[in-house]
């Protein structure tokens, strides 16, 4: 009886191995865009920017959140440059802000929570799916923040599904931002404070792809990498646990979607495109001279969590 009942347990123990195992060779097809083999942060908005409905056209954006505000002509100026160009008050700006973020936050949260809730591994298909969507929403939230605080559009191609290298770096160094990663606010507002000044856009695509920017970017992407891959292991044992996995996955992504969306809205509120008086700090300033120099930075930078 005993041997018998050991024999079992390993057989369980084995299946179980075996279907985690085929779960991560699964998720890693299926998110990997770029063929390496490996799951990057790059994989993944390459993913979620071809999911309909993510790519967030500026001028519509803004039409249709500051037509209920303001006259036309104030829209179109605001549309034409910026929001702050256009006069509009910071407060109002960041109102909007905040309906963006609580709305994108409500989004994300329900269809976490519907994606984790049937359980089994027969759901391991809806990991990538729950991944796409939540990064999704996030690059949602991020191209309505940037559009509010003055940036221009983010471009993709004709059908809307394809990045750039200038414009992917772009966004990840967005998405450090909002996960508190030392070091990408400042060179975020260091790039607002070129594109206010008007850098030559090919001393921008120089910093963000091989230049000063550039060793910022590659550090957050390393960091995201490390951070996907256990999160794909964590979500893969999520999805065995029936309802109560949708429940707190659903819990977790609502209460974290919102700090991360509000790291972003402080640091964009207070840059050369939307604040007049923004006042440099010494490492924004260091970051700066860089791009505009086109001084070319091969350096390592080792990625550090805000504490706050």
């Amino acid at each position: 009886m005993e041997k018998e009942k050991k024999k079992t347990i390993s057989g369980i123990y084995d299946k179980s191995k075996d279907a985690i195992i085929k779960t991560k060779d699964t998720v890693i097809n299926t998110l990997d865009q770029n063929g390496d083999g490996q799951i990057g942060i790059d994989d993944i908005i390459i993913a979620a920017v071809k999911t309909p409905g993510v790519r967030v056209s500026r001028a519509s954006f803004l039409e249709k959140e500051l037509f209920k505000y303001y006259p036309q002509d104030i829209v179109d100026d605001a549309i034409a440059f910026n929001p702050a160009h256009a006069g509009i008050p910071a407060k109002m700006i960041d109102k909007i802000a905040d309906d963006v973020i609580k709305f994108e936050r409500n989004c994300v949260s329900g269809v976490s929570a519907a994606l984790g809730a049937p359980g089994g591994w027969a759901m391991a298909a809806t990991i990538p799916a729950d991944i796409i969507q939540y990064y999704g929403y996030t690059l949602r939230a991020t191209q309505k923040l940037l559009y509010l605080y003055g940036f221009p559009e983010i471009e993709t191609d004709e059908e809307g599904i394809k990045l750039d290298s200038e414009t992917i770096n772009s966004i990840i160094l967005c998405l450090g931002v909002m996960n508190g990663v030392v070091g990408a606010n400042n060179a975020v507002k260091a790039m607002a404070h070129a594109l206010a000044i008007g850098v030559e856009k090919q001393l921008m695509k120089k910093a963000l792809t091989k230049g000063a920017v550039f060793p910022i970017v590659r550090s957050i992407a390393k960091w995201f990498g490390v951070r996907l891959t256990k999160s794909l292991f964590t979500g893969a044992i999520k999805k065995a646990i029936p309802v109560v996995g949708g429940v707190v996955g659903g819990g977790i992504t609502f209460f974290a979607f919102k700090p991360c969306c509000y790291r972003l809205k402080d640091a964009l509120k207070d840059t050369r495109l939307s604040n007049p008086e923004h006042k440099c700090t010494k490492e924004e300033t260091e970051i700066l001279d860089d791009i505009m120099s086109g001084k070319i930075i091969d350096a390592d930078y080792e990625v550090v969590e805000d504490e706050n």
